[in-house]
Parts: C-alpha cells; structure tokens; sequence
C-alpha cells in the first residue's frame, strides 16, 4: 500500500526495495557516517566496554536507527513505513533468533553429556597442531558443502574443532578463521545453500551454471587459504602437544568418555542431511543429549545440582562450568546456554532496526544507484558491485539485502556492458556472502562470533578466504579472466 509521496518500491526476491526520490544521495550518508563514527570511536578510545550493561554496540545501532529516522521525517517518509520495515526486517530473523537459542542449548546439553568432551577427548589424539588448521578448513568445507549451510557446520564441527583446537594451545582466533573460511567456501559451493541459490535468482543465470562460473574464482581463493593456513601450522608454538596426556587424563577421569557419545552428533547431522528443517534437527540434538548425559554423565549432573533433571535444564538456560584439575580445560568446559546468546540475539534484533529504517527511507537503493555512476568501465562495473555489497553488509547489517539490493540494481548495467549475468552473481557472492562475517553486527559475524565464543576481531585476519575473495574477483575482472561475454541470439 502507497502512503508516501515520492516512495516507490518493488519487489525483488522476497525483499523489498524503496526508492525515494526525496532523499538524495548526501542525505542517504549521514545515519551512516554517524553510526561509523560511534562504532570507531567505541572501539579505538573507550577503554571500558562494559559501559550500558555491555551493550555499547547494541546501542550504537539503535541511535543510528533514530538519526536514519530523523533524516526520514525531513525526507516525507511516515513513521508508519518505518515501523513496517523494522516489523518486516524482525519476523526475518525470527529463525535465525530461535536457531541461536537451540545453539546455545545444544552448546549446554553437548557438554553435561560428555559430547563435546569426548569431541576432544579422540580429537586431540588425531588431530596434531601441525595439521589441525589446514584440516580444519577441509573438515568444515565438507560440512558445509553437503548441508549446505555456514551456520550448522560452525554450530556442530566448528564448536567441537574451536575446542580441541583450543586445548592444543593454538590460537582461537585461529581456528576459528579456519573453520568460518572452510565453512563458507562450501556454503559458496553447495547447491542446497540459500544464498548459492539466492545470487543467480536476482542475477538472472541458473544455479549450476552459476557455481561452475564461481569455481574460476572461489577454487583459488581456497588453495592460497590452505596454504597459508599450512604455512601458519607449520611456524606456531602451542602448548598442547606437550601436554596431552595430562589432558587425556583429566577428561577420562571427570568424564564417561565412549565412542557410543558420537552418536548425538551423527543424528543431527543425518538430519540435515535428510533436509530436516534446522529447529528440528538442533532441538533433537537437545532432547538426545539430555538423554545421553542421564546414561553417561550421571555423577556430573549430580556434583552439578541437588537434582539431574534440574543439570540438565540449567544447561539448556543458563551457564553450566564442570571443573577439573586442569585450568585449560575449566574455560573449555564450560557452556552459556540460551543465556549465553542473548548478546548476541540482543545485536541482531538492533541491526535490524537500524536496517529496517534505512530500507524505509530509501537510502540503502540511493546509495546503491550512486555508485552504478561511478561504473563507466567493465572493472568500474565491478569494483562498484563488490563495494556496493561489502558497504549494504556493514549498513544493512543482512547477506541477503547484501546480494538481492545490488543484484537488481546493477543487472540491467552488466547486461548493457555485454557482460553474461553469472558474471553478477558470481561477484555478488564473492563480496556479498563471505564477507558478512567479516562484520560484527552484521547477522552473520554476530552469529559466528556467538556459536565459535571468538570475536570478530580475533578471527578476522585468519578468516583467509572471506577477506580474499572481493580480492580475487577483482583481479579476474582487471585482468579480464574469465569474464564472460553474453552471447548472440
């Protein structure tokens, strides 16, 4: 329905896109430049974070969503379409919220019932730190290319791989970019992902064509990732290798460490595999777990509370810590549940808001069509796509607004340059997709941050293949590789 003058919008996917002809470009800036501006100045000058309850960045959004509201009114946007679009933006994410909350329960019950344990238990007798990160990039792309998704491999083998890692003394911010880097280059690659499948949709190619178009760029991108991923193995200094008997010997005699626990695991992940929808198959590996942890872990569930059943729930909804002989291994075992996810949740739920404001006023399509001005060549035409989806991860704070908003506005421009269309739905993933984890409040990076327990900050150098990928597509558009034409009916 049209309430405001001078708004159109259209739908693209199942996003819409508003354009208003009110708001000009300088305009469209300002809540931008202003949220920066607040963001950095958090960062790099305020030495106490803990200021608002640790919610600084949550904050931060939200008085960018109120100056990005102010510039709204000035521009004849109603507060009704405001309004709207954050609703809109919210019921999006209502998944996403609910999948994060069962993590942080899968988190919780995995650890009372010995899961996790035993992960690193076996784990750390196979996986030597002189290999580990390579293997970890290889172990998480499998993952994700046959479930098709970042989000469960992170939340099943990256949780498990962040541990035994952890517990070989290597760096968490370290393997945590090895898991996101393996993690996504298989969500690139898999034809059951959304956004493998979202990219050549607003593109206008078909989806195998499109990821054989990808492979030119994205298999590159990983091999230099596993080479320095091998490189870094073979040059650090952990602590673990010394010490892994003592290690082993401390989770056998706190835990009932049996292959039989693996189990939990491998239901989960035949579940998604048999395309069970997500809340199902982390809410089953909840229940299985909770059943395990009465089988195996009857005296840690006692020491843990006056009743097991009473473990077993403060694991689902609040911080559960085991304690052992070893300090390394007390800050591995311990879990927040869906308590544990609320900083998380609490950051999304306010980028949405910021997001949903700039959506209503127009500014994330007025930015967009500025930078198609600056696209007079074909290397122009790329660079203004990558930055126009690496600058609506940061503003839209969603991959997804990150690939659909330049997909359709830079289609009809790759199309009048002769450029095939796998040629934009290959750049809108190789920019649009992988570097959404790049950024904190971004759902993505707030996401990964919150399941692997590793800031952003801490992974973002070591995520190789997310960071390199914008490199790597424009270099092939530079030195015109593998750029192809559209060709002649």
């Amino acid at each position: 329905m049209q309430d405001d003058k001078n708004i159109s919008e259209y739908e693209a996917g199942n996003q819409h896109i508003i354009e208003n002809k009110e708001l000009n470009f300088l305009e469209a800036l300002i809540p931008v430049v202003i949220l920066m501006g607040m963001l950095a100045y958090n960062i790099f000058f305020v030495e106490d974070q803990e200021w608002f309850g640790g919610y600084t960045n949550q904050i931060i959004l939200l008085l960018g969503g109120l100056v990005a509201a102010i510039v709204g009114v000035f521009n004849k946007v109603s507060f009704n379409r405001m309004f709207t679009e954050i609703l809109e933006n919210l019921k999006s994410i209502f998944v996403p919220v609910m999948i994060l909350l069962l993590v942080g329960a899968l988190a919780g019950t995995w650890l009372v019932s010995g899961v996790i344990p035993a992960m690193v238990y076996y784990g750390l007798q196979v996986l030597s730190p002189e290999i580990f990160l390579p293997a970890s990039v290889i172990i998480a792309a499998i993952i994700s290319i046959a479930t098709g998704s970042s989000w469960t491999t992170s939340a099943t083998v990256g949780i498990a791989l962040v541990g035994i890692g952890t517990a070989l003394g290597i760096n968490p911010g370290m393997i945590a970019g090895a898991v996101i880097s393996g993690a996504y280059f298989g969500d690139k690659m898999s034809p059951l992902s959304d956004t493998t499948n979202l990219a050549p949709a607003m593109a206008g190619t078909d989806l195998f064509t499109h990821i054989k178009y990808m492979s030119f760029t994205t298999v590159p991108t990983i091999i230099v990732t596993l080479i320095v991923f091998s490189i870094i193995s073979m040059n650090i200094k952990t602590s673990g290798s010394a010490d892994i008997s003592n290690l082993l010997r401390t989770i056998d005699v706190t835990f009932n460490i049996s292959p039989w626990l693996f189990l939990v695991p491998a239901a989960v992940i035949a579940l998604i595999l048999l395309k069970t929808k997500p809340l199902i198959a982390l809410g089953s590996g909840v229940a299985l777990a909770a059943i395990f942890a009465f089988i195996f872990q009857s005296e840690i569930l006692t020491n843990l509370s006056d009743s097991k059943i009473a473990s077993i729930f403060n694991s689902i909804f609040i911080e559960t810590s085991i304690q052992t002989e070893n300090e390394k291994l007390n800050d591995l075992f311990s879990a927040g549940g869906m308590n544990g996810m609320l900083w998380t949740i609490y950051l999304i739920i306010c980028a949405m808001v910021f997001g949903g404001v700039m959506d209503a006023i127009g500014a994330l399509a007025r930015i967009t069509k500025a930078l198609l001005t600056i696209a007079t060549t074909v290397f122009g035409l790329f660079a203004s796509t990558v930055i126009s989806c690496l600058g609506l991860n940061a503003i839209a704070s969603d991959q997804y607004l990150a690939i659909v908003i330049p997909g359709k506005m830079f289609k009809k421009a790759f199309d009048d340059k002769g450029l095939a269309p796998e040629n934009l739905s290959r750049t809108l993933e190789d920019s649009g997709t992988v570097t959404s984890v790049l950024i904190p409040w971004n759902t993505c990076g707030a996401y990964q941050s919150g399941v692997l327990g590793v800031g952003v900050g801490e992974y973002f150098a070591y995520a190789v293949f997310n960071w390199l990928s914008p490199f790597t597509t424009l270099l092939f558009a530079a030195l015109n590789i593998k750029i192809r034409q559209l060709t002649s009916k």
